[in-house]
């Protein structure tokens, strides 16, 4: 055996992802401890139904969200299962699992254990980036930028875990500034993604989400399964659908080709930050708040819900509805009058849903929706058409 020089330490890599458009298993079993994530916000909203335990479970929902967020443009630029990057991603499952875990007393006893597996799963996430980019100038300093950004939030974690009350909350509200306005500040040249690649994976955590209101439908019904929960659980089940419909129906297709036509740089990357990035999280949010309105109708769906879960069922559709307008005004620059309207509806259903049985109010909002999806169905039935054969052929 002949030898060519002397033997290397093997070094950690990251190998670039290339044109791959497929999501992976690694970043599915990634996806999945969201799952758990998003229903012990949930469960932490549940459990302090009240204006400042919405504000709470919003605000851990968000740092989560820019968790998962990080790891969605990593993986469109690194292939996730080659390399070392593959027990990166495992190391950061555990840590953002341990998160999940701290989130039903994150202002309380695990604030500062939640605060490390934090910086854990953000630490991984920046040294992945940096590995990807030894050989790309541009896109390590955008790397360098948000890597700034990033151990400014995770130092406003850890001192949050020392504090409470308004400043704790506050602590946590910058922090979450930070993190969601460092790839708006640092810019947006460097970085590199995969069109479908990217535009799949949140379509998938789109769809995680709704799962997770499947979860709470059996939370809320506890073991008590009556008439009264049964017809609950299938309206519950029709508000999802239509939740579906509205988002992978058309819009989801179009947004990706939206991506993928956008120039290569700075006008793709800008559109995968405002359309992915930022409002596809007003989307999960509205979908987890939903999740809350109908663990508090499957309580008891003869009584009417209380004010902070009647907003958060109907205020949470409106806020899905709302997202919705500006994810096509941002990607086509049309508006849709009719979502618009549809959450406006939602909206003005609150005072009676504190008088309503719950079971109506939750029979009310699917009727509602339903008749949105009709409607659309019907008044863009060619536009629908001609889209989806475009989409299919391209």
């Amino acid at each position: 055996m002949s030898a060519t020089g002397p033997d290397r330490a093997p070094r950690l890599t990251a190998v670039l992802r290339g044109e791959d458009e497929r999501v992976t298993p690694l970043e599915l079993f990634f996806d999945l401890v969201l799952v758990l994530a998003i229903t012990q916000c949930t469960a932490l909203m549940a459990h302090e139904t009240t204006w400042a335990g919405l504000a709470k479970g919003l605000l851990v929902l968000g740092i989560l969200w820019w968790s998962w967020v990080g790891y969605a443009w990593l993986t469109s630029v690194v292939d996730p299962e080659e390399g070392s990057v593959r027990l990166a991603m495992f190391a950061a499952m555990a840590a953002l699992l341990v998160a999940a875990l701290c989130v039903p007393h994150v202002f309380g006893a695990t604030a500062g254990l939640f605060a490390g597996a934090y910086v854990v799963v953000r630490a991984a996430h920046i040294v992945l980036f940096l590995l990807a980019s030894r050989d790309d100038a541009a896109l390590r300093r955008s790397v360098i930028g948000l890597a700034a950004s990033t151990a400014v939030g995770g130092s406003l974690l850890i001192a949050a875990a020392f504090a409470d009350g308004l400043l704790q909350g506050a602590l946590w509200a910058l922090a979450l500034a930070l993190d969601a306005g460092g790839p708006y500040f640092f810019g947006t040249e460097g970085w590199k993604l995969v069109p479908r690649h990217f535009a799949e994976r949140h379509g998938l955590i789109v769809l995680i989400a709704l799962g997770e209101s499947i979860v709470a439908i059996g939370v809320g019904s506890q073991a008590t399964v009556d008439a009264g929960v049964v017809a609950a659980a299938v309206l519950g089940t029709a508000v999802i659908a239509a939740f579906w419909w509205l988002y992978f129906d058309v819009v989801a297709l179009v947004a990706a080709r939206r991506l993928e036509r956008a120039a290569e740089g700075r006008e793709r990357n800008a559109v995968a930050r405002d359309s992915f990035s930022y409002l596809h999280f007003p989307m999960v949010a509205g979908i987890d708040l939903v999740a809350l309105g109908f663990e508090k109708t499957l309580h008891n769906v003869g009584d009417p819900l209380d004010l902070v879960p009647a907003v958060a069922l109907l205020g949470g559709a409106a806020v899905y509805l709302l997202a919705h307008v500006a994810f096509r005004w941002r990607n086509v620059h049309r508006f849709s009058l009719q979502r618009v309207l549809a959450a406006a509806a939602c909206a003005a259903l609150v005072p009676a849903a504190t008088v309503l049985p719950a079971l109506a109010t939750l029979g009310i909002l699917a009727a509602l929706l339903a008749v949105l999806v009709a409607y659309e169905r019907v008044r863009f039935a060619g536009l629908r058409e001609r889209l989806r054969r475009q989409l299919a052929a391209a």
